[in-house]
């Protein structure tokens, strides 16, 4: 449970970046051609993000979910350039949003800027990203997805809990990726879209005042 609060949440909300800024700046740095630390896979996830983009076409059936959200929703997608689970993702996200019909709106805001917003959504005891926090137009938490896909991270654990096979994690997790082609990630965003939907229906219906009568 978050210890935060939805005035918390709208400060971060403030500060965050939309995906059009997020591109750019992977771009810019990118461009740089980074060779050292985490900052060196950002010129191949930039590659993965324009391919992702550019031939994934999301399902009939998630199109057709996405049309059944009655009121706005927002996603805070907690990130950093070099994160390949990130470059993975983010383009089915921008996807989902442009789907949406303007009932998703989506920013982007950086993990190691942002301690405090990370530690409360951390995956087991892990700063794992991306992740998104979903929220209604009040700035109240409604649900979460994150790192990746259920298969990928249960392959995740299991390599990295073995000594002998630790160091081959990230080869194996962007093989996986290549060969379910984002299923995996569309389906894990759907069930994120599925519990606003259910909040959404499970919410009080506003009263719409009748117009007196004339006589």
């Amino acid at each position: 449970m978050s210890t935060l609060s939805p005035t918390d949440y709208a400060n971060y909300w403030n500060q965050a970046i939309s995906y059009q800024q997020y591109i750019t700046n992977v771009e810019t740095e990118a461009a740089t051609n980074p060779t050292e630390g985490n900052n060196k896979y950002v010129p191949i996830n930039l590659k993965r993000m324009q391919r992702i983009q550019k031939t994934y076409t999301l399902s009939p059936v998630a199109v057709e979910l996405l049309g059944q959200l009655n009121k706005p929703i927002r996603w805070l997608v907690i990130t950093e350039n070099w994160c390949g689970d990130s470059a993975q993702s983010t383009p089915i996200m921008e996807k989902m949003v442009e789907a949406a019909n303007g009932n998703i709106e989506m920013r982007f805001i950086y993990r190691d800027a942002n301690l405090e917003l990370m530690n409360a959504h951390l995956t087991g005891t892990s700063m794992s990203i991306p992740k998104i926090i979903q929220m209604d137009s009040d700035f109240l938490v409604i649900g979460s997805w994150g790192p990746r896909p259920d298969k990928a991270h249960q392959l995740v654990l299991r390599l990295k809990s073995n000594p002998a096979t630790a160091h081959t994690y990230s080869e194996e997790l962007h093989k996986w990726y290549a060969q379910d082609k984002q299923v995996g990630i569309e389906a894990g965003l759907m069930d994120l879209v599925k519990e606003a939907i259910q909040v959404q229906a499970a919410a009080p219906q506003s009263q719409v005042p009748q117009a007196p009568k004339t006589t």
